[in-house]
């Protein structure tokens, strides 16, 4: 099996090294390298394209959210978490409209660090319970501000099916399941998705859905 490549963008050289042991020692994954600042990081990722990269947010010369903006606008492919301590609400939206892939506190578990790894490679996102909430909650404070339609002059129906399950957190290999499709065929479908929508990630095309009106709050989890 190919090993998941990962980089790690963290200014606290303790917090780093104490990350990369806990991913060294998993057997499928493999750490290329390591930047201390937000401008070493946009320059390793062209250097080594990994698969996923692990960012802080607060970090010298450039910090996470500009650095994430950079690397998604050039490497498009590569999957970005946040591993933070900040729950800002500005932190949070403007990562998520940067391209991230996920956004986790600090206070996660190695075990849920290495889970949340293997999501985001899989092309799915992941937030931190607290984090979701607030995005929930962003979502409930607009949802009336939202232009309607159901997004079918955009995406076909298929897509819209798509879309809606990966709204409620279902795994590729889920909704592939319970439409009757390929995974593969998931996978195309979410690119398309993204395409059409111009997003990077799985959370933007929700966050995009629910602002032109085609999901609801109570269609989510």
């Amino acid at each position: 099996m190919k090993k998941i490549t990962i980089m790690l963008a963290e200014d606290h050289v303790v917090v780093r090294e104490s990350i990369r042991r806990s991913l060294e020692a998993h057997a499928n994954f493999h750490v290329l390298g390591e930047a201390s600042d937000g401008e070493e990081a946009v320059r390793l990722a062209g250097t080594l394209k990994p698969d996923v990269i692990v960012m802080d947010i607060s970090m010298p010369r450039l910090n996470g959210i500009e650095a994430t903006r950079q690397i998604k606008a050039a490497h498009p492919s590569i999957a970005i978490l946040i591993l933070t301590a900040y729950d800002y609400e500005q932190y949070i939206f403007s990562l998520l409209s940067a391209g991230a892939a996920g956004y986790l506190l600090k206070d996660i578990s190695s075990r849920e660090l290495i889970e949340a790894i293997e999501t985001v490679h899989r092309g799915e996102s992941v937030l931190h319970p607290l984090v979701a909430r607030k995005v929930m909650d962003r979502f409930r404070s607009t949802k009336g501000d939202t232009a309607g339609g159901q997004g079918t002059d955009i995406l076909t129906d298929r897509e819209m099916g798509v879309l809606k399950m990966a709204a409620t957190g279902k795994s590729n290999s889920l909704i592939a399941e319970e439409m009757h499709i390929s995974v593969h065929t998931v996978e195309s479908h979410l690119a398309a998705i993204f395409n059409k929508l111009v997003v990077g990630s799985r959370t933007e095309a929700v966050i995009q859905a629910i602002k032109r009106g085609w999901l609801t709050i109570e269609e989510l989890p």
